[in-house]
């Protein structure tokens, strides 16, 4: 006692003196637990709570809008009054932005005050025309030709030989003549030109496709090298040189690509001369705006690009002529307003001149493209550009072409389909928001035409589905009249059917037009046709029709695929029936009562594509699926392809892929209830677990939801099992304990231990939840030191420490084992903790030996913080017993003396800033959990909080902060001592 009168120095000396003196004579647990704050946590908690107070908030409702009214202001004049607002409407609701600013908006008042005439409403006039322009401009509704740039060149392939000219050059000597210097100027430009027909090419043979496409693109880089070294007329010629190429039908299944591949030079082309002439017009490092006027061009842009068209003009050959105005076609806008409308009709003449109808009508096809981009609004030349083509249909099957194909051995159906790219783009441009007026008009036209299979074809690929789906049958009977040996008529019904897909044709005619489609599909011997024409139709047979119909269509698609192995061909268009089978049948009980669905899925012999398959059904299910299913055909059927799935896991799998994998199996357990045919649940579970052994996330989700299973138990029998139940529960129990050693990852192993041991003391089974401690307890000296955590390593003492403190949570009410000794458990974990091999630099030893202190304070309470239902915890087994307290304070004592020896090895200096948060950390436990009110603890919590602050690491803000909670809780009648202790406590500076 008089030890303890003296005045003790602040510092880790005097620390250190009461550190011995605790050891030597005064056992830190004869004033820390036998002086431990007695809690009685009910008013504690009660006092924690937030005061209620009623408040009247009227019409007001924080999510209610706010309704702005507009405000009149008037100013008044009178003595001691600013203003005063009325407002107009009559709502309550006040915006106080209007009000601060007096009624007025300043940045609408700048903005009236800079352009006058922005706040005068618009002419009749001037809306109409926008509206038109609106209407009028190609929208995200229209399909770009880059995107059928792709499937072109990937369709139109070849394998015979190609051959190609390339510029080289000209080394023609240059004679001076008299004249001026524009003459000479042009006459030198002009001779230029002619060059290029004057043996300035190399023709090269023999090119394969691949070398083909690599020759045109060294012309397109050579297109942009001679144009950055300012060698305009060189580009030119490698423009008209490539333009040449497209006049060659020589390898014929190949020129629609040939087209994609020139005309992407020629676009490159005509953006380099747009951009040219547009950067002359550039005033005052100003540019021009979008939608600029001839006027504002000035004369030396205007002279330039009359220069280009006079240059072009003067191209002998049609084709590259027309190809490269059609090229720069947009520059016509720095000219004159009227320059495109007066040029596409001009154009469009000029291809009357092209005799071979394949050249002309891809011809057709890139002059719509232009105009597209440039004039969409111009649909007049661009429905001329189609009207003309239907007047030269005919030359298609004239002799000409005939002898052709004969030279070129190419059958007529093979030569048909190469015009489909050029008609698509043609006829989708002219149907682009046009009246179904000039659409019926335009189908009437090509009834006229014989052998118009081709055409009609192109229409249904062209025109809006809807437009389509009303004249479904008026389609159909044009199909029937079309001849065979042209353009196939399996391709129009597919051409028919993926409109049909998009849109609904009359209710009337739904049966008939799937009874005419499938007549033809049917008899298709071809099974690469079939297929492809049923992968269409299934869509429309599941949109409208029952699973009779469905099923009856699945069987012919069986009936055609499997001789010969046919399927093996055909597993996209397979892949893509299934994806449209479970996208319109939803309902998995109807999915797999159609009798030919899982005989269908047999088809997909091939592992890869049979997991895909797998996983879009199982995708299918877990979206649609609502309520949970104990449909003995569903779980059959399914659990048959989640096999399928984890079966396909081996070692060379990815981790994203097993994940996939397993994601999609629990989404199957979750849907699996047997309401309260609990053993029929388990069982199931059971049988899950022996099926997907290899996929750790589902062990872990089966493991899961028996724990969930023995607590649905508990709950249906309110806690008070009976043999039968209690039996039941040993069991899933016993699955969990008998699975979680199988899982890898040992932090799930930890956890789950844990989990699981808490289900099995809700449960009452008390011996597994001991054996599920236990287990955990022994697992810990296993952790490694780093773990692999979304692919980085990471250490492993935080996650540890934070499952140890969930354990101690626990072992609260954890009641001891008769035959294991007092806190058995809990002096085990002690153990274990005391045997790990910490990081060096790692402080989580003596958190985790901190908390220790938190639940063995909690121990000695009369009553516990919380209980088990039914389970009765050592308060209720010991009452208190002052044998059981001594055990208490004897793993207080040592868990103190551990604690304190660690402070003391922080005294070096680059360990200050360590033992100031340790010991602060130290310091709110006693002052958490220890009776102030005894002098001893009084006094180490006073030279704790010194320590703390001693070599300036101490956080000042904490420091008042919980300076201000010692006060503020001061003030409580039964917390009168912290008055003194706070006295006791100074906030030293960091100086």
């Amino acid at each position: 006692m008089l030890f303890l009168s003296i005045s003790i120095d602040v510092g880790y000396a005097s620390l250190l003196v009461c550190v011995i003196y605790i050891h030597l004579y005064f056992p830190f647990t004869l004033y820390f637990l036998r002086h431990a704050r007695s809690r009685n946590y009910v008013s504690e908690s009660e006092m924690c709570k937030l005061e209620s107070v009623p408040l009247d908030f009227g019409d007001y409702h924080p999510l209610k809008p706010i309704t702005v009214t507009e405000s009149k202001t008037k100013k008044m004049n009178r003595k001691g009054s600013t203003s005063s607002t009325s407002s107009s409407s009559s709502s309550s609701v006040m915006d106080p932005l209007s009000s601060v600013l007096d009624g007025t908006d300043p940045l609408s008042l700048f903005a009236a005050a800079a352009d006058p005439g922005a706040a005068a409403p618009p002419t009749e006039g001037a809306r109409r025309k926008r509206d038109k322009d609106e209407s009028s401009a190609v929208g995200s509704d229209f399909e770009p030709w880059s995107s059928k740039r792709g499937e072109i060149l990937a369709r139109y392939t070849t394998t015979e030989k190609l051959s190609i000219n390339l510029y080289m050059g000209s080394e023609k000597g240059k004679t001076t003549t008299t004249g001026s210097a524009v003459s000479e100027k042009v006459r030198t430009r002009l001779e230029e030109l002619d060059d290029l027909e004057e043996g300035s090419q190399k023709e090269l043979l023999n090119l394969t496709q691949q070398d083909y496409m690599n020759r045109i693109e060294e012309l397109n880089q050579s297109l942009k090298d001679a144009w950055s070294s300012d060698q305009k007329v060189k580009a030119l010629k490698i423009v008209i040189q490539c333009s040449k190429l497209l006049s060659d039908t020589t390898v014929i299944q190949f020129y629609p690509s040939k087209f994609v591949l020139i005309t992407d030079i020629l676009d490159t082309f005509g953006k380099l001369v747009y951009e040219r002439i547009l950067s002359m017009c550039v005033d005052n490092r100003v540019s021009l705006p979008d939608n600029f006027s001839p006027e504002s061009v000035n004369d030396t842009a205007k002279e330039t690009c009359l220069n280009w068209f006079f240059k072009i003009a003067s191209i002998r050959e049609l084709i590259p002529r027309f190809y490269v105005e059609a090229a720069i076609l947009k520059c016509n806008k720095f000219l004159s307003k009227t320059g495109i409308s007066e040029c596409l009709p001009r154009l469009t003449s000029m291809i009357r001149g092209i005799g071979d109808p394949l050249v002309a009508v891809y011809a057709r096809a890139y002059l719509c493209r232009v105009g597209m981009e440039v004039a969409p609004q111009l649909k007049e030349s661009l429905n001329k550009n189609f009207f003309d083509f239907l007047l030269t249909f005919k030359q298609i099957h004239g002799d000409t072409v005939q002898n052709q194909l004969v030279v070129q051995c190419v059958e007529i159906p093979l030569y048909l389909t190469l015009y489909s790219p050029a008609i698509d783009w043609i006829l989708q441009c002219i149907a682009y928001h046009a009246p179904d007026v000039l659409l019926t008009e335009m189908m009437e036209r090509c009834k006229k035409l014989g052998n118009n299979a081709l055409l009609l074809n192109s229409v249904m690929s062209a025109f809006r589905a809807e437009f389509i789906a009303a004249r479904s049958m008026d389609f159909i009977g044009m199909i029937k009249e079309c001849d065979e040996s042209g353009f196939p008529k399996h391709l129009l019904f597919r051409s028919l059917g993926l409109n049909l897909a998009l849109a609904d044709p009359p209710e009337n005619d739904r049966l008939q037009i799937l009874n005419e489609a499938w007549k033809v599909i049917t008899k298709l011997k071809n099974p690469q046709d079939y297929i492809n024409c049923a992968e269409v139709w299934v869509e429309y047979t599941c949109r409208h029709f029952t699973k009779r119909e469905v099923n009856t269509v699945l069987a012919d698609v069986i009936k055609h695929m499997t001789p010969d192995r046919a399927f093996e061909d055909a597993y996209p268009q397979l892949q893509s029936i299934i994806q449209k089978v479970i996208t319109y049948i939803y309902d998995f009980a109807l999915l797999f009562s159609v009798e030919k669905f899982l005989p269908f899925l047999d088809m997909f012999q091939k592992e890869s594509v049979r997991v895909e398959v797998c996983k879009c059904i199982m995708e299918s299910f877990i979206k649609h699926q609502q309520e949970p299913t104990k449909d003995p055909v569903i779980l059959n059927a399914l659990l048959h392809v989640c096999k399928t799935m984890h079966d396909s896991v081996n070692a060379l799998t990815l981790e994203d892929e097993k994940r996939m994998l397993a994601a999609l199996i629990n989404g199957f357990i979750k849907m699996v209830s047997f309401g309260r045919d609990f053993e029929q649940q388990l069982s199931f579970y059971v049988e899950a677990r022996s099926m997907f052994c290899n996929l750790e996330p589902v062990l872990v989700q089966l493991i899961h939801s028996v724990n969930q299973l023995a607590m649905e138990t508990r709950r249906v029998m309110k806690g008070n099992h009976s043999r039968k139940t209690a039996a039941f529960v040993r069991a899933c129990v016993a699955f969990c304990f008998i699975t979680i050693p199988s899982l890898s990852s040992i932090f799930t192993r930890l956890n789950l231990y844990l989990h699981s041991g808490q289900v099995a003391l809700a449960n009452q089974c008390l011996s597994q939840a001991d054996a599920f401690f236990k287990a955990a307890v022994s697992l810990v000296p296993e952790v490694p030191k780093m773990i692999s955590v979304d692919g980085k390593m990471r250490p492993s003492d935080a996650f540890l420490l934070e499952f140890l403190c969930n354990f101690f949570s626990t072992l609260l009410v954890v009641p001891d084992h008769p035959e294991q000794g007092v806190l058995f458990l809990v002096r085990g974990l002690l153990n274990v903790i005391q045997d790990y091999t910490w990081e060096d630099n790692s402080d989580d030893k003596v958190r985790i030996y901190t908390n220790v202190l938190h639940l063995l304070s909690a121990m000695t309470q009369e009553a516990f913080i919380y209980h088990v239902d039914k389970v009765d915890s050592n308060d209720a087994l010991y009452g208190g017993d002052s044998k059981f307290l001594a055990e208490i304070n004897k793993l207080s004592e040592t868990v103190v003396s551990q604690i304190l020896d660690h402070l003391k090895t922080l005294g070096k200096e680059e360990t200050l800033k360590r033992q100031s948060q340790l010991a602060l950390y130290f310091f709110n436990t006693i002052l958490a959990h220890g009776d102030l009110r005894n002098n001893r603890l009084n006094q180490l919590s006073v030279n704790l909080w010194n320590l703390a602050q001693k070599h300036g690491f101490a956080d000042t803000k904490t420091m008042v902060k919980t300076l201000e909670y010692i006060k503020r809780k001061s003030k409580q009648p039964e917390m009168s001592h912290f008055t003194d202790l706070a006295l006791r406590l100074p906030l030293q500076s960091r100086t």
